[in-house]
């Protein structure tokens, strides 16, 4: 049988492949980066790392969860197992994983928890998103690839416990995108600002205040021609999909716009 734990090396001409478990295991503290957005992979000192699925069902749960009771972690994990299995699933797995590198998964009483020596993409995509809103020195390029798309979280698995977890990301995703639309608008950037917003509509096509977003920035170019096309998509696509008209903080802004050319 094959070594789910084995590691492998990228090199020049080929790929070398060293004994995972032994090899790894006599590096310590972990420096590990796990990898979420995308799909899941797993670093550890330079060396990728293939796990078992549901060793990397463990590692996914307590990158997002953070600490976890031990009872909840098997019991989202195995969840068509009695406690007591569950449990004793849960152990094994976890031996698993420390065979790789010792602390890997620290259990702490009756909790459960990555080690601080594994960092994980999904909170770097956080942290560089929000460093790049607050610093005075970013450049409208570097802003927009901070909050960028980097992919979906774990899209190729379909456990149940992930879609609290995918909603919270793309909410952050559709507020860093519509902020960061307003901020170029504002210093003035339009193209960056419709890119960002556009970006929002990628995510959510139905989400009004995208939509609303690139109304504003036409208005604010002066593009009223255009304002007044991004205003008949955002009805017609309200009306079709959902079966509700623009609010009135949309239709606002088109109204706003006629007065001013009557007068």
């Amino acid at each position: 049988m094959q070594d789910t734990t084995t590691g492998t090396i990228p090199r020049q001409g080929g790929v070398t492949t060293l004994p995972g478990p032994r090899r790894l295991a006599a590096l310590e503290p972990p420096n590990a980066f796990l990898r979420v957005l995308g799909g899941f992979s797993l670093t550890i000192h330079g060396v990728n790392v293939e796990l078992a699925p549901i060793a990397q069902r463990l590692m996914a749960l307590l990158a997002l969860r953070g600490r976890t009771q031990r009872s909840r972690a098997a019991g989202t994990l195995w969840p068509e197992t009695d406690d007591v299995k569950a449990m004793a699933c849960l152990r094994t797995c976890m031996w698993r994983v420390n065979r790789i590198t010792k602390g890997l998964v620290i259990a702490a009483g009756s909790n459960v928890q990555l080690s601080s020596g594994v960092e994980v993409d999904i909170y770097r995509y956080i942290d560089d998103a929000a460093s790049s809103m607050r610093s005075t020195t970013r450049t409208p390029a570097t802003d927009l690839q901070a909050i960028g798309y980097e992919g979906e979280l774990l899209p190729d698995w379909g456990e149940q416990w992930l879609v609290t977890d995918r909603e919270r990301l793309r909410q952050l995703r559709l507020h860093l995108l519509e902020e960061e639309a307003q901020r170029q608008a504002r210093e003035g950037h339009f193209g960056l600002a419709l890119e960002a917003a556009f970006a929002a509509l990628s995510v959510d096509p139905l989400r009004e205040t995208a939509h609303r977003r690139i109304i504003e920035i036409h208005l604010a170019e002066g593009n009223v021609a255009e304002a007044r096309r991004a205003y008949r998509t955002c009805r017609q696509v309200l009306i079709d999909d959902v079966g509700v008209v623009p609010s009135d903080a949309t239709t606002g802004l088109m109204r706003s716009v006629l007065l001013a050319q009557m007068g």
